[in-house]
């Protein structure tokens, strides 16, 4: 997550530094540094921005289960945490899913791949 993206994310909450600091955990001056570029946002932070805003989503309705957009074999399913934990929405949240068929070692990794599914798209949407 970049500086503008995490900066549109926290005025689509509608909260100030300071309410949006409270609401992460962290300091004030962390997220001045986030929204100046001085540091990067970490990986935790980023998955709890797009959780709140996966979680205003007004039409949650419309989105389907990873599993059945990507047309996951049963074989498949039984191997993915997603199917596992009934969470087909959140996939892109859970570390460990399978997506495009095998896991990814890590945060940045697995983002790469879901930035660009139908899944996150219509979370953050």
């Amino acid at each position: 997550m970049d500086k503008q993206e995490f900066k549109h994310f926290r005025k689509r909450l509608n909260k100030t530094q300071k309410q949006i600091a409270q609401l992460l955990g962290t300091s004030i001056k962390a997220i001045h540094s986030y929204e100046q570029g001085w540091r990067s946002v970490p990986v935790a932070v980023e998955r709890q921005i797009y959780f709140l805003i996966s979680r205003t989503n007004r039409d949650k309705t419309r989105t389907r289960n990873c599993w059945v957009i990507k047309k996951c074999s049963t074989d498949q399913k039984k191997k993915c945490p997603a199917w596992e934990y009934h969470a087909g929405k959140l996939c892109w949240f859970i570390n460990g899913t399978i997506c495009p068929g095998q896991d990814q070692r890590s945060w940045r990794e697995k983002m790469e791949i879901c930035r660009d599914c139908e899944v996150l798209q219509s979370a953050l949407n």
